[in-house]
């Protein structure tokens, strides 16, 4: 009886040796907008891979549809009350979430905010993120060279995100008129500029349905339209339908931001005439790379020089580069593409 309950304390001993070797990995969490999309997708790869290589646990965690806030609260609860060190977060609402990253800080978890920043961006530790602003700006200035002197007529669609506006879907609406030298008005809200030639905004929850219908709305408001810019390119694949449907396909010229390979292929087939790529693995390792070294009694990440992030990357590909512009072409791009 006394060898039996030895045996037994020997084996309960090392239950609780094991548990405290588990304990001892740092919990990371990682919270998309969504777990269907392409881009976070490819994040989470980027993440997994990176949770390997650091030795920490990766708990994962979506909204159900892009614009979910509810879901994504209630993961952060779930963190917090497992002990995580780090969260990685796209937020659904850059407003809205910042009640609940506050509750996670202050319970001494690191947030860092991957490619949409909060608002305020200085709620969260950190942001790594593509310069959103810089991509639109990009697309847009590559448009204006193209259309040249038929840009000064030009009737102009945006196929933006959500009706929340946050942070990613603003900067790129507002970088993309910027660059096709329009006039802003205020450069934190969409849809108040005076600009004759912007036809009207329209929303497309970053799908290719939702481009379609808001394609579809804007056609019906001024038939004429011959320069789209959409959020991403799922958008720009469902406003080409769009347009295709009315026999517009040929003589509208649509620029996109992401760098999935789906939309890299629609480069190389004409589908998109240029889009900005940017990064979402890379994201994700260098989140996963900061949470793991803060939680070694490192520091918390350092912005990138003249920014209030960390810049993570963009670059413009199209089949047609314009002027000077530096570009890659659809060739090079799909051996850098996600998705």
């Amino acid at each position: 009886m006394r060898h039996s309950l030895g045996l037994f304390t020997a084996f309960a001993l090392a239950l609780g040796t094991t548990s405290s070797f588990a304990a001892d990995r740092p919990i990371v969490g990682l919270i998309t907008k969504t777990n269907t999309n392409p881009f976070f997708v490819k994040m989470k790869a980027g993440a997994d891979e990176a949770a390997k290589t650091n030795d920490v646990e990766l708990r994962s965690f979506a909204g159900k549809v892009d614009g979910d806030n509810e879901s994504q609260v209630a993961a952060i609860e779930n963190l917090i009350a497992a002990g995580a060190k780090g969260i990685l977060i796209t937020p659904n609402d850059s407003r809205a979430i910042v009640p609940a990253v506050e509750k996670a800080r202050a319970a001494g978890i690191l947030v860092i905010a991957l490619d949409t920043p909060l608002d305020p961006a200085s709620a969260a530790d950190a942001t790594f993120a593509t310069d959103n602003f810089l991509a639109g700006q990009l697309i847009g200035q590559w448009a204006a060279k193209t259309l040249g002197a038929k840009a000064a007529s030009a009737k102009i669609a945006l196929l933006d995100l959500n009706v929340n506006q946050i942070s990613v879907d603003v900067a790129r609406d507002q970088g993309f008129l910027k660059g096709f030298g329009i006039d802003l008005g205020n450069p934190a809200k969409i849809g108040d500029e005076k600009d004759a030639r912007i036809v009207g905004h329209d929303v497309t929850l970053g799908s290719e349905e939702g481009g379609r219908k808001a394609m579809e709305n804007l056609l019906q408001k001024d038939p004429g339209i011959s320069l789209v810019y959409t959020i991403n390119e799922p958008a720009a694949a469902g406003a080409y339908e769009a347009l295709r449907s009315v026999g517009r396909d040929k003589d509208v010229l649509i620029v996109s931001v992401d760098g999935g390979c789906p939309g890299v292929r629609n480069v190389k087939d004409g589908v998109i005439g240029a889009t900005s790529m940017q990064f979402p693995l890379l994201m994700a390792a260098k989140g996963v790379e900061a949470v793991k070294a803060f939680a070694s009694g490192g520091g918390k990440p350092k912005a990138s020089p003249g920014l209030d992030f960390v810049n993570t990357g963009v670059e413009l590909v199209t089949d047609k580069p314009a002027g000077e512009m530096p570009s890659i072409d659809s060739a090079a791009a799909l051996k850098k593409c996600w998705g």
